[in-house]
């Protein structure tokens, strides 16, 4: 797309060719994320993406060749992750991509490509705050705010894998699914954070508060969380907040920004790795993505993202690319 909230184009460029260290993957389907929409609308500094380029940051498809030094891959395997889309490396709404071999896995078997490309990005982001900052275990009590959202609904999925007994937010239409993924729902818009800390933790708090919604629902994290050995993590944690609440209960904060291996090029390797503890827990059955049941082809892009900026989706939102 040439410029922000411009409508897509389609644009013929030259197939690539897989460098060292890359495998060249047919795109089969290309997840939709908020984020993307950010950066189509030019709200997204962070992402460091120039437009025009090509958007799309989830992907899910065939490997077609491999560059010198992969040795992990061959021609044929079905993989997925999030490879591109932002810092100016080219999206994943295009046919092909030659990506870096470090940040994808194995597709697991027993998903499709569209429910695969829904997983990479709030996969990671959910593995990368439950398990690397807060080590989430069994015996704890974690509550995860927007636990039907994108990445809260697999966040729920993960630390129901690790043992933990959780808890989510969300609305009352919500209520049901939240349930049918092991948690219990609790509904925000009637249910004040102290009611809701006393009737689960005996006014302890939460051992873990995982925030993926942001605003006030970050402060309303730090009132939560358990004292003395609380912690509070978030994937959106724009804005200024007094860490007063925190700190009277001496707990402790984390932010997770999922962008950073791409933007560097550091710790490239771990995206992949998370991506096949992905693969781990969906082939056992402990992992769905939710799918918005709207479809999408690659030249009704711009209805998808508008669908995803309206907040109108019942899920993750998947372009078909491969028809």
């Amino acid at each position: 797309m040439p410029e922000p909230n411009a409508p897509f184009s389609e644009n013929s460029l030259p197939k690539p060719v897989p460098r060292a260290g890359e495998v060249l993957v047919r795109i089969h389907a290309s997840g939709v994320n908020p984020l993307d929409t950010k950066i189509r609308a030019g709200r997204a500094a962070h992402a460091r993406h120039p437009l025009p380029g090509v958007l799309g940051m989830d992907l899910a498809g065939t490997v077609e060749a491999i560059g010198e030094s992969v040795a992990s891959f061959h021609v044929g395997d079905e993989v997925y992750g999030f490879t591109g889309g932002i810092g100016g490396v080219q999206g994943s709404l295009a046919e092909y991509a030659a990506v870096d071999a470090k940040l994808i896995a194995r597709k697991p078997d027993n998903l499709t490509m569209r429910e695969a490309a829904a997983l990479p990005l709030v996969f990671i982001t959910a593995w990368e705050g439950l398990v690397d900052r807060a080590n989430v275990r069994s015996g704890q009590k974690v509550l995860v705010h927007g636990g039907a959202g994108g990445v809260g609904h697999v966040a729920v999925q993960l630390a129901r894998a690790r043992g933990a007994e959780v808890f989510a937010t969300g609305t009352a239409s919500q209520a049901d699914y939240i349930r049918s993924i092991g948690a219990t729902p609790i509904d925000f818009e009637t249910t004040p954070v102290e009611t809701y800390v006393d009737r689960y933790t005996g006014g302890q708090g939460f051992d873990v508060v995982f925030d993926t919604v942001g605003g006030p629902v970050l402060d309303a994290s730090f009132a939560a969380a358990r004292r003395y050995t609380g912690h509070v993590l978030t994937s959106l944690g724009w804005g200024t907040h007094s860490l007063a609440p925190l700190s009277f209960r001496g707990a402790t904060y984390s932010g997770v920004f999922t962008l950073l291996p791409i933007l560097t090029g550091e710790l490239r390797e771990h995206h992949g790795e998370i991506l096949a503890e992905a693969t781990a827990l969906a082939e056992a059955g402990l992992l769905k993505p939710l799918l918005d049941p709207a479809r999408f082809a690659l030249d009704a892009v711009d209805a998808a993202h508008a669908r995803v900026a309206a907040g109108s989706a019942r899920g993750k939102v998947v372009v078909d690319v491969l028809p």
